[in-house]
């Protein structure tokens, strides 16, 4: 299938982008404060939204609880108020939508920074108050979707603001968005260079932006540390690992193509959610009580698949050997149900948590069947794999992993990731990455408007 544009069409599109930019041009010394300033206001708004999430959390799933537990009736027992409690949330999160608007997601996120550049800060309302919403609720998504198009609109704002040529604002959306990336993931090496790697297919391309991302995710997780007193360093405590051989590499190959044979039966039951729920996709309020419903009996029937799985993968690294290969697999599929149905429901957050989460889980599984392959290795592999073969960004998940696991395998991570990722190219949800010279891009699961500037291949 080939679309085609006219010349004539191209130009007048064109001409209507750069015109709704300066002609302002940055030189790098200016670049760079801008940057700075970007990562401070970056720190400050992850903290905010930390200590509100933290808030919400705890009212709904432990100063509710405790409050209510003695009025409830002896012939309706008090673990039904998580599934209550996560029909609720969905309700609310469907109000949201209703009556704020549709703020977009991921695949608009990297739509929006190939073109127009920037992101539309209109929409940050609506996503910070439906991705509240979601993660209180217990769904599958996490908070770095919604830190991203906050920040990344931000940097945006700022260029437009100075009247920046599109090159510079475009800068300044990857400044916010890496850091936001930073602040959430400790990492600010691995925020930015995520940020970075997120829009393409095949590898970093907006280059000219590394260094002020890097600058930006670096003061943003300088300013979330400093006001959270978060600890600085791994945040999950593994199995110390043995001295690495050449056999560990040759397990990080095979972890690899495991992870990515899960990240495609992932996408496929993703698919058949998504087909189930279409019916239903014009009746927003009524979609995602459903979805906030379906998450409940699901948290019901495997409690490890409630919320987006952040503090959850500690529990899989500390007690995973004991669930059992059957058990460990049962929370794994029944998690792919629970990320399907958060996303598919309209909840708003990020999926790469929730990735992880999934890698943990099936690697904990994997050394049930190869005790031989030391718990760790394949717990970390399945985690970058994984959701590389979703988003593909294996340098950046390498780099994360990495630091949040507080491990020297880095070779061995890096090699899980890239054969995941070689193995996977014709595999993605976010339909939106693509080249940044090539604007169409393929049919996503999250709808986002798409520029026809040139005639390409579209692969289907």
């Amino acid at each position: 299938m080939v679309l085609k544009s006219s010349s004539n069409d191209a130009a007048a599109e064109s001409f209507e982008v750069q015109s709704n930019y300066g002609s302002n041009e940055l030189g790098y010394q200016q670049l760079i404060i801008c940057a700075a300033l970007i990562g401070i206001a970056g720190g400050l708004v992850a903290t905010a939204y930390y200590y509100v999430l933290e808030a919400c959390l705890h009212l709904v799933w432990h100063a509710v609880p405790e409050a209510i537990d003695p009025y409830f009736p002896t012939n309706f027992p008090v673990w039904n108020y998580v599934w209550i409690a996560t029909t609720i949330g969905g309700f609310c999160v469907g109000l949201t939508l209703r009556f704020m608007g549709l703020p977009g997601e991921v695949a608009m996120v990297v739509d929006k920074v190939h073109d127009p550049g920037r992101i539309e800060v209109k929409q940050t309302p609506a996503m910070i108050v439906a991705s509240l919403f979601s993660i209180t609720a217990g769904g599958s998504a996490g908070p770095e979707a919604p830190l991203v198009q906050i920040l990344g609109s931000f940097g945006g704002w700022l260029g437009g603001k100075l009247r920046l040529t599109l090159s510079n604002t475009r800068v300044l959306t990857f400044c916010g968005m890496s850091a936001a990336l930073g602040a959430f993931f400790g990492a600010p090496l691995g925020g930015a260079l995520f940020a970075l790697e997120l829009p393409h297919r095949r590898g970093l391309e907006y280059y000219e932006a590394l260094i002020p991302a890097v600058l930006s995710a670096i003061l943003s997780f300088f300013v979330f540390r400093f006001n959270t007193g978060l600890t600085i360093g791994g945040m999950y405590h593994f199995e110390a690992i043995p001295e690495l051989t050449l056999m560990s590499l040759v397990h990080g190959l095979l972890l690899g193509a495991a992870g990515a044979a899960v990240a495609v039966t992932f996408v496929v039951i993703f698919r058949l959610i998504g087909s189930l729920l279409k019916r239903l996709e014009h009746h927003t309020i009524l979609l995602a009580t459903l979805g906030g419903l379906v998450i409940g009996l699901l948290a019901l029937a495997v409690p490890q698949t409630l919320f987006f799985g952040e503090k959850e993968i500690q529990t899989i690294v500390e007690t995973g050997a004991t669930l059992g290969l059957t058990m460990l697999l049962i929370v794994g599929f029944t998690k792919m149900l629970a990320i399907g149905f958060t996303l598919h429901s309209g909840f708003r957050g990020g999926f790469i948590f929730p990735l992880f989460y999934l890698g943990a889980a099936f690697g904990c599984a994997i050394v049930q069947v190869f005790p031989g392959m030391h718990p760790t290795i394949a717990m970390v592999c399945m985690m970058a794999a994984v959701n590389v073969a979703i988003t593909k960004t294996p340098i950046s998940s390498t780099v994360i992993l990495s630091v949040l696991s507080d491990t020297a395998m880095v070779p061995v991570i890096l090699i899980a990731s890239f054969t995941s990722f070689l193995l996977t190219t014709q595999v993605s949800l976010i339909g939106t990455q693509r080249s940044r010279t090539i604007f169409p891009a393929e049919p996503s699961f999250q709808s986002a408007p798409q520029a026809i500037a040139v005639e390409v291949p579209v692969e289907v």
